[in-house]
């Protein structure tokens, strides 16, 4: 009776370590990251607008903190960076005159400006906007007792074509991601048969054995029954 609990509890334990990993998997595919710092596209369509992605992710979540992002811009050709934009608690102001009415911030917002996504759009792309965008992030983490301050600064090397061509790069990478996926399904299709197959065959097993000595019970049962009469 003992080996058969075992091999019931055996059973049952594979069926719910079976059934967490599907529940896993399905939290997982659906949840979505907190904060993931993807590099912005390079390449603007003249007359079209763009997206100058900067995305800068805290470190320490539950701690509060205010943001300031500045944006600045080096032309082809040109030694110093203008600064063109800038985003924060008190003011929103573009400071160049030739992006005037043509920038917008496309970034995340925040009660308390504690945000991570500094991405700015610009309207109506012109070849002379070509060049290095810098995107300089000033946070101050509010801590109970004191502020602490720190930078980040990502550059965009912005080419501005007349139109819109796909890299090579970009065909491949998004045919490996298609593959990927479907591969890492077809990987959880076969783990989930062979752990069902495993947990049937141990299923079968233990109601074998089970029915066996269930059979040896009954049949001592009866034998002792029949001496029982016999010395009567």
């Amino acid at each position: 009776m003992v080996q058969t609990a075992l091999h019931f509890l055996s059973g049952m334990s594979a069926r719910y370590f079976l059934f967490l990993c599907v529940l896993c998997a399905l939290w997982v595919s659906l949840c979505n990251g907190a904060c993931a710092e993807v590099d912005s596209d390079t390449e603007a369509v003249a007359g079209q607008g763009f997206k100058l992605g900067c995305i800068s992710c805290k470190m320490r979540g539950e701690v509060k903190a205010r943001v300031t992002v500045d944006w600045y811009f080096r032309a082809k050709g040109e030694k110093e960076f203008i600064h063109i934009y800038t985003y924060g608690e008190e003011a929103t102001l573009v400071i160049e005159e030739r992006f005037t009415d043509r920038v917008d911030w496309n970034g995340s917002r925040s009660k308390l400006n504690d945000l991570q996504d500094a991405s700015i759009y610009i309207h109506n792309v012109t070849f002379n906007d070509s060049g290095v965008y810098r995107c300089s992030f000033r946070r101050t983490l509010l801590y109970e007792a004191y502020e602490y301050e720190t930078t980040a600064t990502k550059l965009v090397h912005l080419t501005v074509v007349a139109k819109a061509t796909r890299g090579t790069a970009s065909i491949v990478s998004e045919v490996m991601m298609y593959v990927s996926i479907i591969g890492l399904q077809l990987w959880l299709l076969v783990e989930m048969i062979y752990c069902y197959r495993k947990i049937a065959a141990a299923g079968d097993e233990a109601l074998r054995v089970s029915a066996e000595e269930y059979l040896a019970i009954a049949s001592e049962s009866k034998d002792n029954c029949t001496g029982v009469q016999v010395a009567e």
